[in-house]
């Protein structure tokens, strides 16, 4: 199964290395593509305009097939080993990928949410698109050892 980030933006400093380490730690787990849409829109227009055509981007990118989720803090709540279980059961069912889809400073577009098979939130607070995009990174790396029992993922109490 393919696992798809699609995030508005790229990384930069003083993230992308940590975004590019943990992009690469999942790689290990996962068949895993980045896709990296331009932010914003020409000239100067209000922040609903601006995710608007953050969302025209990003939608064209979904690949068909896949299950979308949408991040936003409003989503539902996962723990690192609900994430875990919900990817492996996306493979068990043959789906083809996964797409997580990141917006830009102002959010998703309820067009990008209603496409959403899901919603799902890193967090309760707001986090900066390339913050979203390194916790994302790092939570599918996690993943991947909670699923193969890799010594990475700490258990409550185990320490």
């Amino acid at each position: 199964m393919k696992v798809v980030t699609l995030v508005v933006g790229r990384a930069t400093r003083p993230l992308a290395d940590a975004v590019l380490e943990f992009e690469g730690r999942a790689s290990r787990y996962w068949s895993s593509e980045v896709i990296e849409v331009r932010a914003g829109c020409k000239g100067r227009a209000s922040p609903a305009r601006v995710a608007e055509a953050e969302a025209q981007r990003l939608l064209g990118r979904i690949p068909d097939r896949f299950e979308c989720v949408a991040l936003t803090r409003r989503g539902r709540k996962s723990s690192s080993e609900e994430l875990a279980g919900y990817l492996a059961n996306l493979a068990l069912r043959s789906v083809p990928g996964v797409v997580f889809v990141i917006g830009g400073a102002y959010g998703l577009s309820a067009a990008v949410r209603a496409r959403a098979a899901r919603t799902m939130s890193l967090s309760t607070l707001t986090l900066p698109h390339q913050l979203a995009r390194l916790v994302l990174a790092e939570q599918l790396y996690r993943a991947g050892t909670i699923l193969r029992n890799e010594p990475y993922h700490k258990t409550e109490g185990s320490g």
